[in-house]
């Protein structure tokens, strides 16, 4: 059992102290305190200014942390399970990152789901390893990637047995969780590191009856989003590893790559919230899991729409599904995804998560009530009586297995050319194309272009997905590899 008390914030006290001691800064911020920038202040108002404060002594260094941001992260450790936790201020990007160049130098293989986030394609980049892709199944009428079976790593670790690691999703944008309890008890009897992106699955650690965390799996590094579904501030996360890592060389690997300026409002709202969900994480989930079920009760009986659940778990591809998650499958009224995002935003004033070719993610959290989700389920209602058509010639799946011919780290770097995109078939691609939201790439350098890949990207484009990642921001020329 914990002896660390969980209702401690020690940044939180430190710079509560600080502000009472009225110092007065000779340091940065050029702001000092806001006073040096009156409109900044008045929007983000004058109590968040006076704690952006740089690093110092009282105040410890999240690059060498020995005192209060240490303690903090000692309390996250404890309250989610780890050997040690990291705080994260550069997003989880930054942690995904770190974790592959943590286990991975250059030529080294890591077997990973190819439906990965940006970030980690990123880090192939960075480090020069490289990927031994599983395809992850397909849900046919849903037409999205699921994950990865401990029957597909088996043989993908047959086949590369001189693997450092494998990355796993849990959950998937859309939910979905493999069987990661397996999928590491595998990984590790052939010596193999476990690496988890958990952007989506923060509160795995604190609810009941949702998916298994990570660190409860016995994985070895896995990424936090805390922001996401924890309740910090947008680009704060954690890294949390397990008794096989070195704590100092992750410390040093995450110093490549994050800022030596930590941010001391994400760095306090990383320890506010750690502390709100080790003390009331259980209840505040208990809620989600009931708004979302309420939800996608509601979604279905308007018809047309399909708000997935576990009913999707086959015990295979989709072990087990995060039901704080409401996907919402839209092809059937004949409208993408994306279509029915921008219409709720622009026409009833309801941003959501994502949308691509044939759905939607809405996040639903502890911020939530009866009341959002009752406006969100008329909308639909209304999306539905006013746009709906015929479904026929619509794009039928989100996710295309792709073809690699080269590592992402030497097409990168490669000569380039640019083409028209049209005329790119046949070509290695030599930079990113990817729908943003949920940022998980279509083409990652390295890999060949095809004309279902072409025909993919014109659609998602015509249909108003955010395509990004060229060099081309009209998305009507590719870089390619000249060879």
């Amino acid at each position: 059992m914990s002896h660390l008390s969980q209702e401690k914030t020690p940044i939180l006290t430190a710079l509560n102290k600080y502000r009472m001691d009225r110092i007065v800064p000779f340091d940065v911020p050029g702001h000092k305190q806001g006073r040096g920038n009156p409109r900044l202040t008045a929007f983000l108002g004058k109590q968040c200014l006076s704690v952006d404060v740089n690093s110092m002594k009282p105040l410890d260094n999240l690059c060498h942390p020995v005192s209060v941001i240490k303690e903090a992260e000692e309390l996250a450790a404890d309250a989610f399970g780890a050997a040690n936790a990291f705080f994260i201020v550069n997003g989880t990007t930054a942690a995904v990152q770190s974790m592959i160049l943590a286990t991975c130098k250059r030529g080294d293989k890591i077997i990973l789901p190819r439906n990965v986030h940006i970030s980690a394609i990123h880090a192939l980049i960075l480090s020069g390893a490289q990927p031994v892709y599983v395809n992850p199944g397909v849900n046919t009428r849903l037409g999205i990637p699921l994950g990865m079976t401990p029957e597909d790593l088996k043989a993908a670790i047959a086949q590369n047995p001189d693997a450092k690691a494998v990355l796993v999703n849990n959950p998937t944008y859309y939910g979905i969780c493999s069987n990661l309890k397996e999928i590491t008890e595998l990984a590790h009897a052939h010596n193999m590191l476990v690496l988890v992106d958990e952007a989506h699955g923060t509160h795995f650690y604190f609810g009941e009856g949702l998916p298994a965390s990570a660190m409860s799996c016995g994985a070895d590094m896995a990424a936090v989003s805390m922001h996401k579904t924890g309740g910090s501030l947008t680009q704060s996360s954690l890294l949390l590893t397990g008794k096989r890592l070195n704590p100092g060389c992750v410390r040093q690997i995450i110093n490549l790559t994050q800022t030596t300026s930590g941010s001391y409002l994400l760095l306090t709202s990383l320890d506010i919230s750690r502390s709100s969900l080790a003390l009331d994480g259980k209840a505040m989930f208990r809620k989600v899991v009931s708004l979302a079920q309420y939800a996608r009760d509601e979604i279905n009986k308007i018809g047309g729409y399909y708000a997935f659940s576990k009913e999707l778990c086959d015990g295979g591809a989709v072990y087990d599904f995060d039901t704080t998650k409401l996907s919402v499958f839209t092809r059937d009224i004949g409208l993408a995804g994306i279509e029915v995002y921008d219409i709720l935003r622009d026409e009833y004033g309801i941003q959501i998560e994502f949308g691509d070719i044939g759905n939607i993610l809405a996040i639903i959290s502890a911020g939530d009530s009866e009341f959002t989700i009752e406006r969100l389920v008329a909308a639909l209602y209304e999306v539905k009586r006013r746009y709906a058509k015929d479904p026929t010639g619509m794009f039928d799946h989100e996710y295309i297995a792709p073809q690699v011919e080269m590592t992402p780290q030497n097409a990168f770097y490669a000569n380039k050319k640019m083409v028209p995109i049209g005329a790119s078939a046949g070509c290695l691609c030599g930079e990113f194309v990817m729908c943003y939201p949920p940022g998980i790439p279509i083409l990652a350098p390295g890999e060949r272009i095809t004309e279902e890949i072409i025909d993919y990207i014109l659609y998602a484009k015509a249909k108003g997905c955010f395509l990004s990642g060229t060099e081309d921001i009209t998305i009507e020329n590719l870089k390619v590899v000249d060879v």
